[in-house]
């Protein structure tokens, strides 16, 4: 069998991404019989068909399946020697791709990417914000180079690097009759009108499994993608939401609202994961990155980095101001 080269690779997964020849020609800006083209040479080059055809576009067979992890193996392995052999010419650059759950991004601002863009200047930085299932789904895509989620799931196909336990709190107005509490069960605050992300976020899910285990319901007055509707829903006393400590920190520090620790056993053990595709070699950039918001951020606080060898950002002012860096 032929090599698979790049460029065919990429034709290939825009086709599973879009799901069909048509949409993917639209994504890369050539025209269909290009694409089409393209993965009739790579199906004769694999022997087997990559595509099951039907009416409303495509579906991976098992080769095509084998090919795709082929592609995204390729595609990183790319990335890192562009990387490698960028510092070998002595150039400081790169990019890094973060998802990253609306709670965790005044974190990651402040003191995750705040002490590290010092120290590393050239480097550049996409951040996408997503729910827990989109966080996961995009690094295990290779759509994002660092996954920042809460209380995920366990997936075989990603590897956190931190973890810290942040339990759940119930996030009351100071006015509320059940504020001032050291802990309160769910089932207490089940009686107040709430606010909640919608499914897909880690906090929605995870109250919903304990809210089933008691035989009830959710049924939210306020249902929402956007975290800051959440904080103003409780700010202006119109019910209770539930998030981690973390998430709230600004409001706790302005005395706009309380957060009480729930006590149900699985809200209270939830936890912050930093995470990676799994078995990808990283890149010098995002490998420091990580290691560094394990460190830095407050999510991550009182845990140790998972990683073999986690490096402390060192800031060498005459370093600095020639776009170089230390790491100790």
């Amino acid at each position: 069998m032929e090599i698979l080269d790049a460029k065919a690779l990429r034709i290939f997964m825009a086709v599973v991404r879009y799901g069909s020849i048509r949409s993917a020609a639209e994504h890369l800006s050539v025209a269909p019989s290009i694409v089409s083209r393209q993965v009739a040479d790579i199906e004769r080059n694999v022997g087997l068909p990559l595509f099951d055809r039907n009416s409303r576009g495509v579906a991976l067979t098992d080769a095509g399946a084998l090919v795709l992890e082929h592609g995204k193996r390729v595609l990183e392995d790319g990335s890192l020697l562009e990387e490698q052999l960028a510092q070998l010419k002595g150039v400081q650059q790169g990019r890094v791709r973060i998802c990253c759950g609306e709670g965790f991004l005044a974190d990651l601002i402040e003191h995750g990417l705040k002490a590290f863009v010092d120290v590393y200047p050239s480097i550049r930085y996409a951040v996408h914000l997503g729910g827990t299932e989109g966080v996961m789904q995009a690094v295990i895509e290779g759509d994002a180079d660092i996954g920042i989620a809460y209380n995920p799931l366990i997936e075989p196909k990603v590897r956190s690097l931190a973890i810290s336990r942040q339990p759940l709190c119930a996030i009351f107005h100071p006015s509320s009759p059940l504020a001032g509490r050291k802990t309160i069960s769910l089932v207490e605050c089940m009686a107040l009108p709430c606010a909640l992300l919608g499914k897909g976020h880690g906090v929605t899910d995870l109250v919903g499994r304990v809210a089933a285990n008691h035989g009830l319901a959710l049924a939210p007055l306020v249902e929402t993608s956007s975290l800051d509707v959440l904080r103003r829903f409780v700010v202006a006393g119109l019910g209770v939401t539930y998030l981690p400590r973390f998430a709230v920190a600004t409001e706790l520090a302005r005395g706009t609202v309380e957060a009480v620790e729930l006590s149900d056993p699985l809200l209270n053990e939830a936890s912050a994961h930093l995470m990676v595709k799994a078995r990808r070699r990283l890149p010098n950039s995002v490998e420091r990155l990580a290691s560094h918001l394990a460190t830095a951020m407050s999510a991550f606080q009182g845990t140790l980095p998972m990683l073999p060898r986690p490096q402390r950002i060192v800031v060498d002012p005459a370093a600095t101001a020639n776009g170089r860096q230390m790491s100790a």
